[in-house]
């Protein structure tokens, strides 16, 4: 017997639960929880967009003087500071939060900033010391990413940041000139801008990703999700996105949009691409660093201010928890994604989904079928069933792992699951005798 000892090293969750899991709520002016109150942001466009992305470039770099080109302000500040565990604890012993209720004030005073609770992570006697507790979910910032892109570039409407507030807000503030809205005429009206395709191109890129055909398993058939009539795309899934942003979209645009728009999102595709590798290397992690700053920049310069949500924010952090914590395939959400859908599929008493989840789960684990009722199975069947689901996954069971029947593993493994049905129905005995099931 032995005392078995586990450490929580970080959280891995999506955006709205990382707010949850922190304490720092991630709306409002101070959403970003890495620069927390030191974010640049502002009101446009009737919402709040997070701006000041040449903080992160060289003291003496040239776009630092610009201003026209950008939100009308020169920059001549440095990039945000970084916060210690220890200086964030100090910070949450000071505060005072409300109990949880409904009968107190949810109001928080302004000295609060956008801390909401004291995470229970923090009686951890070792949580203030890492240098990453929380991380930024990869997987759903690159799919917000792709929606804000594309909605904005084949300006499909609800998605397009290019909007009519968006014209008028820079106008507003006497910015962007080529971007004001047209008063030629009695009503001013909003013109198609460099950065978004005519309605030819959108066709012809769309027919272009319909086209495409990947292997199977690799993405969803994407021609079902091309509506050409419609200029839109429908029914993707985060996965989807992945291959597209890596994929497919620096191929489709590069000839139908102009240079100056095309380059910064190739070296966008081209950071996701590098940035989701399997092995990292510190040196091409320094130069995401570098290239999504200039991206960032770049964007700036070319779309309207509206454009700049919470999660084209955030990726100027990605780089650096990169480094800190390795490769991302370890650290974002899709394992998860695909572990609640398994348990999604097997709820049957819809109205107590958590106890159906369990019983289901205990039985997948014995190696019952998720589609019959419970049955009162003997042990030595269910002890087969189990040995033979090992076998199937190349796992080592024990000492009776080799007197299982090779035959068992078809019976069971098909109803268990849908992985299992693209596997093979003979497997090889762990006495090396090379037995294969019917």
């Amino acid at each position: 017997m032995f005392t078995l000892r586990a450490a929580v090293i970080w959280t891995v969750n999506d955006f709205p639960a990382y707010a949850m899991v922190s304490g720092w709520s991630t709306k409002g002016y101070m959403a970003c929880p890495v620069c927390k109150e030191d974010v640049t942001s502002g009101w446009h466009a009737g919402k709040v967009c997070y701006l000041g992305h040449r903080r992160w470039l060289p003291w003496d770099h040239e776009w630092r003087e610009k201003d026209k080109e950008f939100d009308g302000n020169t920059e001549r500040r440095l990039r945000p500071r970084e916060w210690s565990g220890d200086e964030i604890l100090e910070q949450l012993n000071r505060l005072d939060f409300a109990p949880f209720g409904k009968t107190v004030s949810r109001t928080r005073p302004s000295t609060h900033l956008n801390w909401t609770h004291k995470p229970m992570f923090f009686e951890l006697p070792y949580w203030s010391k890492l240098k990453l507790r929380h991380n930024l979910d990869v997987m759903h910032v690159e799919k917000n990413v792709f929606d804000t892109l594309v909605g904005t570039i084949l300006d499909i409407e609800g998605k397009t940041k290019d909007t009519i507030k968006a014209h008028l807000d820079l106008e507003r503030m006497g910015i962007r000139r080529g971007l004001w809205m047209n008063r030629d005429s009695d009503k001013a009206r909003r013109d198609l801008v460099f950065f978004s395709m005519k309605p030819n191109d959108k066709k012809e890129f769309q027919k272009f990703v319909s086209s495409v055909k990947f292997p199977d398993g690799y993405a969803s058939t994407i021609v079902r999700c091309v509506n050409v009539d419609g200029g839109k795309f429908t029914g993707l899934k985060s996965h989807d996105y992945h291959v597209f942003m890596q994929r497919l979209l620096l191929v489709g645009i590069r000839h139908l949009l102009p240079e100056d728009v095309v380059k910064p999102i190739m070296l966008l595709c081209r950071f996701f691409s590098q940035l989701t590798v399997k092995t990292l290397r510190r040196t091409d992690m320094f130069q995401l660093r570098h290239d999504i700053v200039q991206v960032l920049c770049k964007f700036e310069m070319i779309f309207p201010l509206a454009f700049f949500t919470s999660m084209m924010h955030v990726m100027v952090h990605l780089p650096e928890e990169a480094l800190l914590a390795g490769p991302v395939n370890y650290r974002w959400m899709y394992p998860i994604e695909r572990l609640l859908g398994e348990l999604k599929k097997s709820v049957r008493n819809r109205a107590k989904p958590e106890g159906s989840i369990i019983e289901m789960s205990d039985l997948i684990r014995r190696g019952r079928s998720m589609t019959t009722a419970p049955s009162s199975d003997p042990p030595a069947q269910l002890a087969s069933a189990a040995t033979a689901l090992a076998l199937l996954d190349h796992v080592v069971v024990g000492p009776g792992a080799s007197q299982a029947p090779a035959s068992s593993a078809s019976s069971v493994a098909q109803p268990v699951s849908a992985r299992w049905r693209h596997r093979p129905t003979d497997t090889t005995s762990t006495d090396g005798t090379g037995a294969s099931g019917s």
